[in-house]
């Protein structure tokens, strides 16, 4: 009988996995990417300041919002130019389905006073213009 539970088990697992969308197994993998490659960037950073007076773990742990704190995304990965310097941000846009990612610059964003431990980091895009924003693609420059 306890051989009945092994077996249901891979079946059931594979029975979820076919009903995936090519899409949604595109959106997974672009996920696992992203995650990988921004915990191996924090480790390596360290607590050393990356950007807008924050470290790369606490960027890692905000979300973008507007000026009137309304949540746009969140912050999964942040980007540098080939000096180390931060660029931009990359951003899961918020309710998105399958998961889009797109790539914010860091010109004209700021920390929402009293959200250090959480940041918020504050953009003056709307919502649309985040939108409007072309597609990240993980391992590109």
């Amino acid at each position: 009988m306890k051989r009945t539970h092994f077996v249901i088990l891979p079946l059931a697992v594979a029975a979820l996995a076919a009903c995936q969308s090519e899409a949604e197994k595109q959106a997974d993998a672009t996920e696992d990417r992203i995650e990988q490659q921004a915990d191996q960037s924090a480790a390596a950073a360290g607590d050393a300041v990356a950007a807008l007076g924050l470290t790369e773990r606490q960027l890692l742990d905000g979300e973008l919002v507007t000026a009137d704190g309304t949540e746009l995304g969140d912050i999964e990965q942040v980007r540098r130019d080939a000096g180390g310097a931060v660029t931009s941000l990359v951003v899961e846009i918020e309710d998105s389905s399958p998961d889009r990612y797109v790539d914010v610059p860091l010109a004209g964003l700021t920390v929402r006073q009293g959200s250090m431990d959480d940041p918020d980091i504050q953009t003056t895009m709307t919502a649309q213009a985040l939108a409007a924003l072309p597609d990240f693609t993980p391992g590109a420059p």
